[in-house]
């Protein structure tokens, strides 16, 4: 299946274009006129809290030494509700694996390995946006629809 390991930062320029896969045939395209912008912002970021596990974790998984797979949590705080008890929610994003590496439990390990994160750091819950090819997966995993509308606002 591969090895599951927390990235490095030498690991960026792959994630870089494992991302930009999550991304092609999105509909609307470039998100508020971006272009490729988002790619620096990608890499300041990562840079900045790659080695910060309290507040985000990358798993990935090499074949061969090479990184064929990731996904990214990253911690969001807010206001303590009776949905969310101590206001801290992981939000699963960026699931991706190559196409030539699916329907090999590959997602399924780094999901698993997302949300054992976000047990360890006290989170109440783990929050993403399923893809219909990725929502198959996500329910297998205990995840369920929520009713609750999503709306975004491009600045």
């Amino acid at each position: 299946m591969g090895r599951l390991r927390p990235a490095t930062e030498s690991d960026l320029a792959r994630l870089l274009s494992l991302w930009a896969l999550v991304y092609d045939g999105d509909e609307g395209g470039d998100e508020g006129g971006l272009g490729e912008g988002w790619a620096q912002s990608a890499r300041d970021w990562f840079v900045r809290v790659v080695d910060d596990g309290a507040t985000a974790r990358f798993p990935v998984v090499e074949v061969d030494g090479v990184i064929v797979a990731t996904a990214v949590g990253t911690l969001e705080l807010g206001v303590p509700n009776p949905h969310c008890a101590r206001g801290r929610t992981v939000r699963l994003a960026n699931v991706i694996t190559v196409p030539e590496h699916r329907g090999h439990g590959i997602g399924t390990l780094l999901v698993g390995d997302v949300v054992e994160w976000a047990r360890s750091i006290d989170a109440d819950r783990v929050d993403l946006s399923a893809t219909p090819d990725g929502r198959r997966l996500y329910e297998r995993l205990g995840f369920v629809l929520t009713s609750a509308p999503r709306m975004k606002l491009v600045l």
